[in-house]
């Protein structure tokens, strides 16, 4: 069984190396990145939230400091406008995570209910400070070395560091998750108090959780600085950011491996081909609302679970019909 999940991997992996040759369009290729980018944030996200039941709607904070790292390092060091930025990814993931230690240290000292609206006013501090602060570039924000690339080739080198980060947080979190570091978050999300009892340090396990987390989405907010050459803090700190990629989570399946990255390839991509195809930056919103709405009346667990019991009710089905057609030659 093992072995053939690892196959599934490894052909969805080798897949995913093709699209860049199958879509020629370049607005499609940054549709195929931007969901990338989109699926890893949400698989780092999940890493915490979903193993640890503390759900963090402040994490935009962590994708806008990897922006403006890229963004402040790239204009102050003088990179050139080339592939050598690439090298300032990593560095943006390194600026989150230190500063979600800090940030840890406040928001995590309280119980789930109080942790998602303080880390909804850290945010929001987050937000205010890039938009105030001079060198930031306020709201007229920050501009980037631009890449020369050709435009028809130019999202084709992006696309593969955004999957390669992509790759690193599907392992990341499935290292977690089969770890004992990831039965101490399970614990936590299961019941605290007797996690604590049993001897789980559930502070600095809090703590490590969440600035692991932080590092990913900071490369991916580090990454989509780059491609788009200009930021600003109302994009990069944007609180839509926290609510979709929460909304993957739970869409394919919170505190599952695979249900993030269902939820992001779905939702993120719909959500950009809407974007490009309409031109209604609204639409997409009023769907998902609909969407989330049938998907928490019908598969509260998120379609990963869902799939999975539907399954298991299946084979139980016919196994029961095997076991009953049978019967009669037994008994005779």
């Amino acid at each position: 069984m093992l072995q053939k999940k690892n196959l599934l991997w490894l052909a969805a992996l080798a897949i995913a190396l093709f699209v860049p040759s199958i879509i020629t369009n370049p607005a499609y290729r940054q549709i195929a990145v931007i969901t990338l980018i989109f699926t890893a944030c949400a698989t780092s996200w999940n890493m915490f939230s979903g193993y640890s039941g503390y759900v963090a709607l402040g994490s935009a904070a962590f994708y806008g400091t990897g922006a403006y790292t890229m963004g402040l390092l790239a204009v102050h060091w003088h990179v050139p406008a080339s592939g050598d930025m690439f090298w300032l990814v990593p560095v943006g993931g390194l600026a989150a995570m230190l500063v979600a230690i800090p940030v840890g240290l406040i928001a995590l000292r309280v119980r789930r209910h109080t942790f998602v609206v303080i880390t909804i006013a850290i945010f929001f501090v987050f937000q205010l400070a890039a938009i105030n602060f001079g060198f930031t570039g306020g709201t007229g924000g920050l501009t980037l070395p631009y890449v020369p690339w050709l435009i028809q080739d130019y999202h084709i080198p992006f696309y593969y560091v955004a999957l390669a980060i992509l790759v690193f947080a599907i392992a990341l979190s499935a290292a977690v998750r089969r770890s004992r570091f990831g039965l101490q978050l399970l614990a936590i999300r299961d019941d605290e108090d007797r996690a604590l009892g049993l001897g789980v340090k559930v502070f600095p396990v809090k703590l490590t959780g969440f600035a692991m987390s932080a590092f990913t989405i900071g490369m991916c907010g580090a990454l989509y600085a780059m491609m788009q050459g200009q930021i600003y803090p109302q994009f990069v700190f944007d609180p839509i950011f926290d609510i979709s990629i929460a909304l993957m989570a739970f869409f394919g399946g919170f505190g599952t491996l695979l249900g993030p990255i269902l939820g992001g390839l779905i939702l993120e991509s719909s959500q950009q081909y809407l974007t490009v195809s309409y031109s209604n930056g609204s639409l997409y919103l009023i769907l998902f609302g609909v969407l989330f709405l049938l998907v928490v009346l019908f598969m509260p667990q998120g379609i990963v679970v869902y799939v999975k019991e539907w399954w298991t009710k299946r084979q139980d089905r016919m196994a029961a019909a095997s076991e009953a057609a049978l019967a009669p030659g037994i008994n005779s």
